[in-house]
C-alpha cells in the first residue's frame, strides 16, 4: 500500500516539474525571438544614402569583399582606368518667390499630387531632407515643393518645413 502511494505522488510530482520547465522553456524562446529587432527594410524610394548604410547582408551581390585588410586589389594591364565621378553641376537658379529649406518634421511629410490631404500620394521627404519651397496655396495650409537634387515636386503641409539662409 506504502509503495503505491509513493509511486502515485513522486509521478504527481514529476508531472508538475516537467509541465512548469516546459512552460518556462516557450517562455525563454518567445522572450528572445520578440527581443531581436527585425532588419530595417529598405524600399526603393530610399535614399542613396541610405542604402549605402543598408547591413552587407541585404546588399546586392552578397556584399563581403574577398580581399583580406592590407591587402590592395590589382587590376590587369588589359581593363581600361575608370573615370572618377564628376562634380555635381551647380544648381538652377530658384524661381522667383522660391528658397530653399529643409524638413522639420521628425517623421517625415507625405508628398502629394494636390494640396489636400485626399490628393494621391507621389513620395515621402525624409526628415532634415533638402528641398525648394516654390508656393503655397492660397489658404497657405500647403506648400508647393522640388526634392532638392531631382526634379520631383509636389506638395506638403505648410509648417512642417523651415527656411535655410543659405542661397
Amino acid at each position: 500500500m506504502l509503495s503505491g502511494l509513493t509511486k502515485f505522488i513522486l509521478g504527481f510530482l514529476l508531472a508538475i516539474a516537467v509541465l512548469v520547465g516546459g512552460g518556462v522553456a516557450v517562455a525563454l524562446y518567445f522572450m528572445n525571438r520578440t527581443g531581436i529587432a527585425p532588419a530595417k527594410p529598405i524600399f526603393s524610394n530610399d535614399n542613396p544614402s541610405v542604402k549605402a548604410q543598408a547591413p552587407k547582408g541585404t546588399e546586392p551581390g552578397g556584399g563581403k569583399s574577398t580581399l583580406k585588410p592590407g591587402t590592395q586589389a590589382q587590376s590587369s594591364p588589359s581593363s581600361a582606368p575608370t573615370e572618377s565621378p564628376k562634380a555635381t553641376p551647380s544648381p538652377k537658379p530658384l524661381p522667383s518667390g522660391a528658397y530653399r529649406g529643409r524638413v522639420s518634421w521628425r517623421e517625415g511629410l507625405s508628398l502629394r499630387s494636390q494640396p489636400n490631404q485626399e490628393a494621391e500620394r507621389i513620395g515621402g521627404v525624409g526628415f532634415n531632407q533638402k528641398i525648394i519651397v516654390l508656393e503655397e496655396s492660397e489658404d497657405k495650409s500647403w506648400q508647393k515643393i522640388r526634392l532638392e537634387g531631382s526634379e520631383q515636386e509636389g506638395w506638403v503641409k505648410a509648417g512642417n518645413t523651415e527656411k535655410v539662409d543659405k542661397q
